[in-house]
């Protein structure tokens, strides 16, 4: 068909105005005879109008195939369904299909094109929010890294608050709450989510849950209503899915090159910040103007800060260790062989027998990783000085020159018993800090005094503190005693020379 508009406009001009004849206008412009009756009758190009879908006469009897394929990949996992390059290979070899593969796509395109959900715009009031995950890499320290990143979305006012955390997990997904409460400055009312194992034990008919202990310790602090969505049905939060991916496109392109995890986090606060100076489309105000505005329907924030933790029990090994979140934690070598309660938390690790705290470490988030306390295993090598040299606790303990001074020392007076005697001096690090003994330890060495009782003694010497003013307060038993005033009579002679 004929479509040079400029070439119309001019032919039907020159015909229909000026009167030049039809067939000198074909002969100059090379035009069929009934292309010219088609310009003249209309006033621009009609364009081509299939009268009825072109047939597949090599595919035809194939289609009723691809269409079961398709019907039955709805009831499989979205990661393992059928391609069209798929689909066509499996024609090939099981149904001798021997056309090519383009108008393999053109009927797998048309099908799911006419299958394709459609969803209903949902009212998002203020005061309702939404939480998801995603992923995303940054350079930690120059090394390219996977982070999970928690983004909870306030659809009605479109402010979002968004932080990195090492993995998905219990203690990320309560702390990122604690902090997107705290960069709101309220708690939304309702809080709508996907339904993750993290906060639901098993889905029920409809949208009943068995929800974790966690997520309900997190619900009864902040006393917000939860929501979750059907499953597989993520366009009820289709707000924040969004907003996951605006976040990854705008706050971590290129990749951030950072030293820890919390410095990324500080700089995607403030880019969240920032994103609120922007007016979204239909709305007269900034995304700070509506949040502020939407602030007044929020629940106020608890009184008391909320810990976010995990909790479990683990049984400590016969090396003094135990497994958390597949790292191994050092508790002190009496605990080996029992029963204890682990906290963990995003920067700690704490072990505790009864409501004692044995134990505390910096989180590692890699796996199969040990981290030792050396100070642990000092009762046990009190026993077995022989292993001080060999034992993998020990080896990367960075001590202070005196201590290897002192232990030279003893070695070289007391031989055998002197391993012991410096075991013991360690072990006074049981009670006190590293800088505290080492100083003790100096000013033992200084005055020539090797003994651990002389070192005991130095350390409490520095550690007590002058006594003070007695004070009844606490003590009411002691509010009924009376004290004479005693007659000082006597001694004013002192103060006249001996006169009575």
């Amino acid at each position: 068909m004929y479509t040079d508009m400029e070439q119309w406009n001019e032919i039907r001009h020159r015909v229909l105005v000026d009167g030049q004849s039809k067939r000198s206008i074909c002969n100059e412009f090379g035009l069929h005879w009934e292309t010219l009756q088609k310009i003249l009758k209309h006033s621009e190009p009609p364009g081509y109008q299939m009268q009825s879908p072109r047939k597949k006469r090599k595919l035809e009897s194939f289609l009723p195939i691809i269409e079961q394929i398709l019907k039955d990949d709805r009831l499989m996992p979205r990661k393992q369904r059928h391609t069209a390059q798929r689909i066509f290979e499996r024609l090939k070899k099981e149904n001798e299909y021997d056309g090519g593969i383009t108008i393999v796509k053109d009927a797998v395109r048309a099908w799911r094109r006419h299958r394709a959900e459609v969803f209903v715009p949902l009212s998002h009031p203020p005061g309702e929010a939404q939480v998801d995950f995603g992923e995303g890499d940054i350079l930690l320290n120059g090394r390219q890294t996977t982070v999970a990143f928690l983004v909870m979305s306030l659809p009605w006012s479109d402010a979002f608050f968004c932080c990195a955390f090492p993995r998905e997990c219990t203690e990320a997904f309560l702390e990122g709450h604690r902090r997107a409460f705290a960069f709101f400055g309220g708690v939304p009312r309702r809080i709508s989510y996907d339904n993750s194992r993290i906060a639901v034990k098993r889905v029920m008919t409809g949208r009943q849950r068995e929800l974790t202990d966690e997520f309900l310790r997190l619900q009864s602090h902040y006393l917000f209503q939860h929501h979750f969505c059907l499953v597989r049905r993520a366009n009820e939060k289709g707000h924040v899915e969004n907003l996951i991916g605006f976040a990854r496109r705008n706050f971590m392109v290129p990749l951030p090159r950072v030293d820890s995890i919390e410095a990324l986090n500080q700089s995607l606060e403030a880019a969240c910040r920032e994103d609120q100076q922007r007016t979204v489309r239909g709305q007269t105000m900034t995304k700070a103007q509506l949040l502020s505005e939407e602030q007044a329907t929020f629940l106020p924030l608890p009184a008391e800060t909320f810990e976010a933790r995990r909790v479990c029990t683990a049984a400590a090994n016969s090396l003094s260790l135990v497994r958390f979140n597949r790292n191994d934690y050092s508790v002190p070598t009496a605990y080996a062989h029992h029963e204890l309660t682990v906290v963990g938390t995003i920067e700690q690790v704490r072990i505790l027998f009864g409501a004692s705290v044995i134990a505390t470490h910096r989180r590692h988030w890699g796996r199969e990783q040990v981290q030792f306390d050396p100070v642990h295993y000092l009762a046990l090598l009190e026993r077995k000085p022989g292993a001080l040299d060999f034992a993998r606790p020990m080896e990367n303990w960075q001590l202070p020159d005196c201590f290897g001074i002192l232990r030279r020392r003893l070695e070289n007076e007391l031989a055998g018993l002197g391993t012991r005697q410096f075991i013991k001096v360690l072990r006074l690090l049981e009670g006190a800090s590293l800088s505290q003994v080492s100083d003790a330890v100096e000013q033992a060495l200084g005055i020539n005094t090797l003994s651990v009782d002389a070192v005991r003694l130095i350390l409490q010497q520095r550690q007590e503190k002058p006594v003070g003013l007695f004070c009844l307060d606490g003590r009411p038993h002691l509010k009924s005693v009376q004290v004479q005033t005693p007659d000082l009579q006597a001694y004013r002679c002192l103060l006249t020379g001996g006169a009575a």
